[in-house]
C-alpha cells in the first residue's frame, strides 16, 4: 500500500489492492449524492442524505476546500489539528466512485477523537474493499500527520461494519450510546 500525490493536479491518492482512495473532485458529485441515498447509508450514517442543493453547498463550499487545507497541513507540519479529510473509493476494475472513507474528530465523545468513518455501495459490499480503505487511510494518518490515536465506531447492530473495524486493527474498547443509539467503541494507537 502507498500514497502517491499526482503532482500534477495535486490530488491526493492511497493505492490499495483493489481499489484507489481519492480526495473528492468536483465530478463525484452525482455518485456522491447517489450513494448517500442509499439505504444502508442514511440507516447507520446520521445526516448524510440530503438535499442535492445541500450536498452540492457542502461539497463545494466546505468539504473540498477542508481538504485542500488537511493537505496544505499535512505538506506543512503534519499537525491536522481537527480538519477533515474526506476521500472517494474508486474501483480499480471500473474507475467509478463507489464509496467514502474520510476522518475527522468525533465531538460527540468525550473527549473528542479523531475518527475514521466509511461507506460503500450497496453493490460493492462484501469483496474487502472497504478494509482495504480503512486500513490505507490509516496507514496514511500515521505515517504523514501527527495523529497518535484513531477511534472508529460503528452501531451495535451493523454487523458489516463492526467486521471492518476488527479487520483493520481496531481494539474493542466499550459500549457507548450517541442520540439513543447504542455503539461499540474501538481505538488504534500508533504503533
Amino acid at each position: 500500500m502507498k500514497h502517491v500525490i499526482n503532482t500534477n493536479d495535486e490530488i491526493l491518492t492511497i493505492d490499495c489492492t483493489d481499489i484507489i482512495l481519492r480526495e473528492y473532485m468536483a465530478e463525484d458529485l452525482d455518485a456522491l449524492h447517489d450513494l448517500t441515498w442509499q439505504p444502508h447509508f442514511h440507516e447507520f450514517l446520521v445526516d448524510w442524505n440530503v438535499s442535492k442543493e445541500q450536498r452540492e453547498e457542502w461539497f463545494h463550499n466546505y468539504e473540498i476546500p477542508e481538504n485542500k487545507r488537511f493537505l496544505q497541513a499535512v505538506s506543512t507540519d503534519g499537525d491536522i489539528g481537527e480538519i477533515r479529510l474526506r476521500l472517494g473509493i474508486i474501483s480499480k476494475a471500473t474507475g467509478k466512485f463507489i464509496g467514502v472513507c474520510g476522518t475527522g474528530v468525533l465531538d460527540k465523545i468525550t473527549p473528542p477523537k479523531r475518527e475514521i468513518y466509511y461507506g460503500i455501495s450497496s453493490e460493492y459490499r462484501n469483496n474487502g474493499y472497504t478494509t482495504q480503505a480503512v486500513k490505507g487511510l490509516i496507514h496514511y494518518l500515521f505515517s504523514n500527520t501527527n495523529t497518535e490515536q484513531l477511534v472508529a465506531i460503528a452501531q451495535t447492530c451493523n454487523f458489516s461494519s463492526n467486521r471492518v473495524i476488527s479487520k483493520s486493527g481496531f481494539v474493542f474498547e466499550r459500549d457507548i450510546e450517541i442520540e439513543e443509539k447504542k455503539y461499540h467503541y474501538y481505538t488504534m494507537k500508533k504503533e
